[in-house]
């Protein structure tokens, strides 16, 4: 059974800085991406970054470049996603997927993903 488990979201004042963890299992990695999106309310589920569990190719949302980071362990089959800078736009359901696409190609959501997580919310507010 393949779950996608993720963590660490929850409330952050604007500018202070939030981790996400996705842990994945059940399923093996090699030439999947992991990606992490985010839906709002009353908005479209958008890429937020995405990264090749292969080769290590990144790709991200021009609104959070620069302020996010995405990186993968193999061994533990966990993408994490730093989110520095955060702002009241920044605030969704955080998601994180994964399907065998290229990080470019899942990132657009120009395919759909195999598998979802459950979702955690991140609100950045003071």
């Amino acid at each position: 059974q393949v779950q996608l488990v993720e963590s660490g979201g929850g409330l952050v004042q604007p500018g202070k800085s939030l981790t996400l963890s996705c842990e994945v299992s059940g399923l093996t990695l090699d030439w999947h991406a992991v990606g992490w999106f985010r839906q709002a309310p009353g908005k479209e589920r958008e890429g937020v970054a995405c990264i090749g569990i292969s080769d290590g190719d990144k790709y991200y949302a021009d609104s959070v470049k620069g302020r996010f980071t995405i990186s993968g362990d193999n061994a533990s089959n966990t993408v994490v996603l730093q989110m520095n800078s955060l702002t009241a736009e920044d605030t969704a359901v955080y998601y994180c997927a994964t399907g065998p696409a290229s990080p470019y190609v899942l990132l657009n959501l120009w395919v759909t993903p195999d598998y979802w997580g459950q979702g955690t919310q991140v609100t950045v507010s003071s």
